[in-house]
C-alpha cells in the first residue's frame, strides 16, 4: 500500500449546521463549514485577526453521524485530505474551490464536554464491522448531488 502524504489537520468552528445530502445512488454524503481563526500582534503593535473558511465533504456513516451529532457553532477536529477542483459558474467564469475530503471529524473538548454513543453499523455502506486504515473512497463525481 501506498504511503498517502496528502493529510491534513484543520481545527475550528462550525459556521451552520451540517447539510445532510443523498446521491442518487444512496450514499450519504455531508457539508460542513468550517472557520478557524488566526491572531497575531502586528509590527506595530496592534492585534491582527484572520479567518479561513474551509467547507468539508464526509461521506456515509461519517456524513449519517456528523450530520446527527453537530451543531452550528460547534468546535470541531477535522481529519482528511485537501482537495483542489474547478468548475464553471453560470458567467462561463471558472471558479477554484479548495477542500477537505474527511476521515476523520470530532468535536473538539478543550472548551465542551460529550458524550459517545456507538453506532451498531451504517445504513449507507459503511465499513461494517472489519478494520480499515483508511475509509472507502467518495463516489464518483458522476454520483455528487452538488
Amino acid at each position: 500500500m501506498a504511503y498517502e502524504s496528502n493529510f491534513v489537520t484543520f481545527v475550528g468552528n462550525l459556521t451552520d449546521d451540517p447539510d445532510l445530502r443523498f446521491t442518487g445512488g444512496g450514499a450519504a454524503v455531508a457539508t460542513l463549514r468550517v472557520a478557524s481563526n488566526r491572531r497575531w500582534t502586528g509590527k506595530d503593535g496592534q492585534q491582527q485577526e484572520e479567518t479561513t473558511y474551509l467547507n468539508v465533504n464526509c461521506w456515509r456513516d461519517l456524513a449519517e453521524n456528523a450530520a446527527e451529532s453537530l451543531h452550528k457553532g460547534d468546535r470541531v477536529i477535522v481529519i482528511g485530505r485537501l482537495r483542489v477542483r474547478s468548475y464553471e459558474n453560470q458567467q462561463n467564469q471558472t471558479v477554484w474551490v479548495t477542500e477537505i475530503e474527511a476521515d476523520e471529524i470530532a468535536p473538539s473538548l478543550r472548551w465542551a464536554r460529550t458524550s459517545v454513543s456507538r453506532t451498531s453499523g451504517g445504513s449507507s455502506g459503511g465499513n461494517q464491522g472489519g478494520s480499515s486504515d483508511f475509509a472507502p473512497p467518495p463516489p464518483s463525481d458522476d454520483d455528487v448531488p452538488f
